[in-house]
């Protein structure tokens, strides 16, 4: 009898043997029901084996092969093994993860008719194409086989028209495309720019925002071919595409392709990795690449297409550095950033202010007897949120009214410290009140109705002065923007993070190309009160390079990635002793197969306790990715087989990016 292996969600790195007598080959990726405990379970069906390591006696029967769908194609099965594999995660869980919740749990979507075609659909005239990005396209349409290849431009250069201009060569020869995006948000703009240029073109959607039919029936397209085009967030690299000949990743260098819960994958790798399985090429785009991205650039790994120049507008914006040291601000603000705003007002234009921090004060504080509003459940500090009269902590969700006096002394002169977007916001009203101010952030753009409709108020003029988070700092193109000021930018200067300085440069750089994308010049004030660091300078000559290669520099003496390779072990527990104590006995447990292989101390995490749970973690190093790799299998194993304490937790993070 034949005998089905099913990948099933559950944390254990194995397959599971199921007697399926009416089975065949065809059957291999096909979800299926099979009974699991005194319940039931869908899985899907990686192979077929003539016996097992079980008797017959012990296997129990499947439930149903659900046939109502086409099974799951070899390559998309390869692509979850390889996550497994590299990622040290359970196969079930990386299967169930990749598809939809509505396909996971064995149920199908009904399917809507897609419309005709329309033979008179005319697509928008083109826009005339620079030597740089024809010569990226060219590049681009050209290339036969796997190659992966970075799309460097500087933000306005185009780098969106190149990418369609390719799509549409892809398209012309019947395959299929694949585009991904960081952000939720810059979903459905991107999504009507690629319908207006591609009238009558099947193109899919795919985010964790979308209701679970919608997801389920754009799946089910890409998988029949029947979608040409499909964009979407890192979890869109699963979509299954049988014609699939180009994959695109805009914004490269963003942190949110790194998924940081659960299947801890990062999309852009996935996606080279893909791109190498189907023998296709792939485009990395960015002006701020990320210092993997740009070794591999460098040494000729990866493919360089430069974008030196923008696009529509004349000139770069102009970066200027506003020394703070020794000025009195005005909640902030400098002296000539106000005077920034007043000559932007004057003229009709539109100005943006900066700060990566949402709320109104990042703590309340009473001054005479030091309470400060903590979280209850995190290691962090509850932040002020002043509009709705809320405490809140942005690690656990955690939300509690303002207090009317100081619980533990009583005082009622509680003072907020420091500033949020809502700060800020409410000091340029009062500051500018003919000014129509408009804070675009987590919290004013909650839901994608609220974001579109926010987006909507600045492309029609309804707004002088923004105040924003990084939700404005890239994809965006506001023709009356010509003013960016950055505010409260040091303190990443300093941070523990090796990756700090990196991830404040691209911000940086990202929200000030915001400016002057049109025919009005674009300028960019960023207060500081380290006007000669190297970062700012290079930030004022827009010299990506030169900053990249002296962080390179500095990584290749210190040994940090892209020179080595990590991997992160963490636990957490009901007390710190409790995950420590894991952790070193999961040390001890390594030492035998740490053959070039670096094994740190335990230690707690930078926010050691979340969600009431004390977390610490281990770091594990190698300078060979293939050391590291059979090094971390062996130790899942064991790992595995271990007895672990109850309550206790503990995920592997392969390639983090979070300390």
């Amino acid at each position: 009898m034949n005998i089905l292996r099913v990948a099933l969600d559950l944390p254990l790195p194995r397959l599971f043997d199921y007697l399926a007598p009416d089975s065949d080959e065809s059957d291999i990726g096909r979800r299926v029901n099979v009974p699991f405990g005194t319940g039931s379970r869908t899985g899907v069906i990686i192979e077929l084996v003539a016996s097992s390591e079980y008797p017959d006696t012990k296997l129990k029967t499947v439930g149903e092969i659900l046939r109502d769908m086409p099974a799951l194609p070899k390559e998309w099965l390869a692509l979850c093994e390889f996550c497994a594999r590299y990622y040290q995660t359970p196969l079930g869980e990386v299967t169930s993860f990749a598809l939809p919740p509505m396909l996971r749990r064995g149920k199908l979507p009904r399917m809507k008719p897609l419309p005709p075609p329309s033979a008179a659909a005319v697509g928008p005239t083109l826009p005339r194409l620079l030597a740089a990005q024809q010569h990226a396209v060219e590049a681009i349409v050209g290339t036969e086989g796997f190659q992966a290849m970075l799309l460097h431009g500087v933000t306005g250069s185009g780098k969106t028209e190149v990418y369609l201009r390719a799509i549409d060569a892809v398209l012309a020869r019947g395959g299929q495309a694949l585009m991904l995006v960081p952000e939720i948000a810059l979903t459905p703009q991107l999504e009507g720019r690629v319908a207006q240029r591609f009238p009558g073109v099947h193109i899919v959607c795919a985010n964790s925002g979308m209701a679970d039919a919608a997801r389920a029936r754009g799946f089910l397209d890409a998988q029949a071919g029947r979608a040409a085009i499909v964009l979407g967030t890192r979890l869109a690299v699963f979509m299954p595409m049988p014609r699939l000949q180009l994959i695109i990743v805009d914004e490269e260098h963003d942190s949110s392709f790194k998924q940081q819960e659960g299947l801890r994958y990062s999309a852009r790798d996935v996606a080279v990795w893909r791109a190498h399985q189907l023998n296709i090429p792939i485009v990395l785009g960015s002006a701020t690449p990320s210092l993997e991205t740009f070794q591999h650039a460098a040494t000729g790994r990866y493919r360089l297409l430069d974008l030196p120049e923008r696009a529509v507008a004349e000139a770069m914006p102009v970066v200027r550095i506003v020394d703070t040291r020794r000025e009195k601000l005005q909640e902030g603000l400098s002296a000539a950033l106000i005077t920034g705003l007043q000559l932007r007002l004057a003229r009709g234009e539109q100005s943006l202010v900066f700060l990566n921090r949402r709320g109104y004060a990042p703590v309340l504080a009473c001054p005479p007897c030091g309470w400060v509003s903590r979280c209850q459940r995190c290691a962090a500090n509850l932040v002020l949120h002043l509009a709705d009269g809320r405490l809140r902590c942005h690690h656990c969700g955690f939300e509690t009214r303002v207090p009317r006096a100081c619980p533990d002394c009583g005082n009622v002169d509680l003072l907020p410290f420091g500033r949020g977007t809502q700060r800020l916001e409410a000091m340029l009203v009062e500051r500018f009140p003919e000014a129509r101010v408009l804070r675009i952030d987590r919290d004013s753009a909650s839901t994608p109705k609220k974001w579109q409709a926010l987006l909507a108020t600045i492309h029609a003029g309804g707004a002088d002065i923004l105040v924003g988070t990084q939700m404005l700092a890239k994809g965006h193109d506001f023709p009356l923007l010509t003013l960016v000021g950055a505010v409260g930018a040091d303190a990443a200067l300093f941070a523990a993070d090796f990756r700090a300085p990196e991830r404040l440069f691209a911000q940086l750089m990202q929200v000030g190309g915001r400016s002057g994308r049109a025919d009005l010049p674009g300028e960019v004030l960023i207060q500081t009160e380290y006007p000669d660091h190297p970062l700012y300078q290079a930030l004022v000559q827009h010299d990506y390079v030169r900053f990249a290669q002296s962080q390179l520099d500095e990584r290749r003496i210190a040994g940090f990635p892209p020179f080595s390779f990590q991997a992160m072990l963490r636990a957490e527990a009901r007390t710190m002793e409790q995950s420590l104590a894991f952790l070193a006995t999961a040390r001890e447990a390594a030492a035998a197969l740490a053959d070039g292989v670096t094994l740190y101390d335990p230690v707690p995490m930078r926010l050691q306790r979340l969600m009431t749970l004390e977390r610490g973690q281990l770091l594990v190093e190698s300078l060979s990715r293939p050391a590291l790799q059979a090094f971390l299998a062996a130790w899942m194993d064991k790992l595995h087989a271990q007895k672990m304490p109850g309550g206790l937790r503990w995920h592997l993070d392969v390639d983090p990016l979070e300390f």
